[in-house]
């Protein structure tokens, strides 16, 4: 029976792992590649890492501390920040990297992600939807740019056309609930799985395995992805990595059914 994943999400700014807050006030929370070696321990699905700045700085990826996350991470690797050609995507893969996430590029550069299909297959390649409501009334949006830029394509005509643009994978990151721990959007994980075929990790508001349960409870077999949760602990947000074991997954697939 298929499950779904559930897939930490790790956020790079400056060489050191930070967490933010719908997108704003990055927080320092310690070593990504002590993280990973956490991770590894704890046997998680898969991992999701993204260099916050890269784009906007418009610099290239950090190959020195991909190639090091790459070499420690036991689990497949996901990995975003400043890909904008084709000579990128294929230098993290040399790296060791299993999948790249197409953000921005892929709403300015749509040919990239044909082109990436082409060359390291469609399931090596992932888009980030970055959405948050907005306008007089408050719709969903789809933005670029860690957020400040509105696109003027819909949400769901975006979602709908990746898969014949070559993407193989979706990570829909909801702004307004980013870093907040207070559930889900659920209305627009269901909104965006409606519009494509292709497999979704919903990133966004999990501040308890409880959200997680609801979220399968409500879109099927789907990824969750988690920041907060899975590196602060208690109401004080102190710093402590963590990943359900087996038996608190088996519950949280379970209770979903």
């Amino acid at each position: 029976m298929l499950r779904p994943r559930i897939t930490p999400t790790l956020l790079i700014q400056g060489g050191g792992l930070v967490k933010t807050v719908n997108f704003k006030d990055p927080k320092y929370v310690g070593d990504p590649l002590n993280a990973v070696r956490i991770f590894n321990e704890k046997q998680v699905d898969e991992l999701f890492i993204a260099d916050i700045d890269c784009t906007e700085d418009k610099r290239d990826p950090n190959y020195k501390l991909i190639a090091k996350l790459a070499n420690e991470c036991r689990m497949p690797l996901c990995y975003a920040g400043g890909i904008s050609s084709i000579e990128q995507i294929e230098t993290l893969i040399g790296l060791g990297v299993e999948k790249v996430a197409l953000g921005t590029s892929a709403v300015e550069q749509p040919e990239l992600l044909s082109l990436a299909a082409q060359r390291i297959g469609n399931q090596s390649v992932v888009v980030v939807m970055d959405v948050k409501k907005a306008g007089l009334r408050k719709s969903y949006q789809l933005f670029t740019g860690n957020g400040r830029k509105k696109c003027s394509t819909s949400v769901t005509a975006f979602a709908a056309g990746l898969e014949a643009a070559g993407a193989g994978e979706v990570i829909l990151n909801c702004i307004d609930k980013e870093g907040t721990m207070t559930g889900y959007d659920l209305e627009l994980a269901n909104m965006v799985k409606v519009a494509t075929r292709l497999p979704i990790t919903v990133v966004g508001g999990a501040g308890r395995l409880e959200d997680m349960t609801e979220l399968f409870s409500s879109c099927g077999v789907i990824g969750a992805g988690a920041g907060s949760l899975f590196v602060f602990k208690g109401k004080y947000r102190a710093v402590l990595i963590s990943y359900p074991s087996k038996s608190e997954k088996a519950a949280v697939f379970e209770a979903a059914l």
